[in-house]
C-alpha cells in the first residue's frame, strides 16, 4: 500500500465499500478516508484538505462521477477528517455534507476551528491546507439516533462524544460495518495493535470508555478505523483499547506527579516515543506532543 492507493474493503461481507491512503503528514497507513459505492454514493471523512485531489481521483476511480456523490459525512469536525469537506462541496455539486449540529457552524465558518487546531498541533500545521468553507445551504446537522438513507444501506448515526463533542460514529447495519472516526483509537496495520488518541481540548476519559462500548454493544463485524484501515472486529480488540487509554491516562499522570511540570511531562513523552520506527521521527514526535496536552488538559479540568 502506498499514498494515493484505493482498496476495496474485502473484510468480512462488505460490498462496494473502498478506502483510500491520504498520505496525511506525509506518512503512509496514517490516515483513511472511505468511499461507499452505494445507490446514493457517500463519502465517510475527507481528510486533512491537502489530500483532496487524492481524493477526487479515487472517486474517479471507484467510477462516482461529479454529478453522483450523494453525501459527505465528515465523522467530527477535526481537521484531518473535515479538512477536505468544502474542497469536496465545491467539486460535487450534488453532495450534502452531514456532521453533528455542534460541528455545522465550524464547517461554514471554519475561523476558529483553524485556530484551535493551529494551537493544537504546532508545527504539524506545515502538513494543513486552510479550509474551505461549506456553504450553509450544503450542510446539515444530524445527531445520535439519526439514519442516512443510501438507498440499498441505511447508516445508523451514534453520537461518540468522548474525543470530541461533535463526534459521530456510523454503523451500517446491512454489511456491519462500524466507522469508528476516533472513538475506537488509531489501528497501527504495521504493529496489529490500537494506540490512544487523546488530543486537546476536550478529551474526556470515561466518555470515551463509554463510546468504545457503544460499539462493543454494536458487535460489528468490521470497524473502519479513520486512522487506519478496515479490521475485522473483536470484543478483545475494543477491550484492550480500553485498557490502553486508562493505562495512559494513568502513566501521564504518574509521570505529572514525578515531575510537576506539564512541559517537562510532555517532552518525556515526546522523547520515549516507540513509533519513532513506524511513523518517522517527526510525526511519532508530533503526535505524543498532542496525545499528552490532551490527557494534562483533562487530568487538570477534572481536578478543578
Amino acid at each position: 500500500m502506498a499514498i494515493g492507493d484505493v482498496f476495496e474493503v474485502t473484510e468480512g461481507d462488505c460490498t462496494d465499500l473502498y478506502y483510500l491512503d491520504t498520505g496525511m503528514y506525509d506518512t503512509e497507513q496514517y490516515g483513511s478516508v472511505y468511499i461507499l459505492d452505494a445507490e446514493r454514493p457517500a463519502v465517510v471523512d475527507t481528510g486533512i484538505g491537502t489530500n483532496h485531489e487524492l481524493l477526487f481521483d479515487a472517486l474517479d476511480e471507484v467510477g462516482i462521477g461529479e454529478d453522483e456523490l450523494e453525501f459527505i459525512l465528515p465523522t467530527h469536525v477535526h481537521l484531518d477528517h473535515a479538512g477536505g469537506a468544502g474542497f469536496l462541496a465545491e467539486r460535487y455539486p450534488n453532495a450534502t455534507v452531514l456532521t453533528h449540529d455542534i460541528g455545522v457552524p465550524h464547517l461554514i465558518d471554519p475561523s476558529r476551528l483553524v485556530a484551535g487546531t493551529k494551537a493544537a498541533v504546532d508545527e504539524q500545521w506545515q502538513y494543513y491546507v486552510e479550509p474551505k468553507p461549506v456553504p450553509e445551504d450544503r450542510i446539515e446537522g444530524i445527531e445520535g439516533g439519526d439514519s442516512i438513507d443510501l438507498g440499498d444501506r441505511t447508516l445508523d448515526v451514534l453520537h461518540a462524544p468522548g474525543h470530541a463533542p461533535h463526534q459521530t460514529i456510523f454503523h451500517d447495519d446491512g454489511d456491519d460495518v462500524v466507522f469508528t472516526a476516533d472513538a475506537a483509537g488509531i489501528f497501527v496495520p504495521q504493529t496489529g495493535r490500537v494506540r490512544q488518541t487523546t488530543p486537546p481540548s476536550q478529551f474526556d476519559l470515561d466518555q470515551c470508555l463509554t463510546d468504545a462500548e457503544t460499539i462493543v454493544q454494536r458487535d460489528p463485524e468490521v470497524l473502519c478505523f479513520g486512522h487506519f484501515g478496515p479490521v475485522h472486529y473483536s470484543e478483545d480488540l475494543l477491550s484492550g483499547y480500553k485498557r490502553t487509554l486508562v493505562e495512559w491516562v494513568e502513566a501521564v499522570r504518574e509521570k505529572r506527579d514525578e515531575l510537576a511540570d506539564d512541559e517537562a511531562v510532555i517532552e518525556y513523552f515526546v522523547e520515549h516515543s516507540r513509533m519513532v520506527e513506524v511513523w518517522g521521527a517527526e510525526k511519532a514526535r508530533a503526535e505524543e506532543r498532542l496525545n499528552t496536552k490532551g490527557v494534562l488538559g483533562y487530568l487538570n479540568h477534572a481536578e478543578d
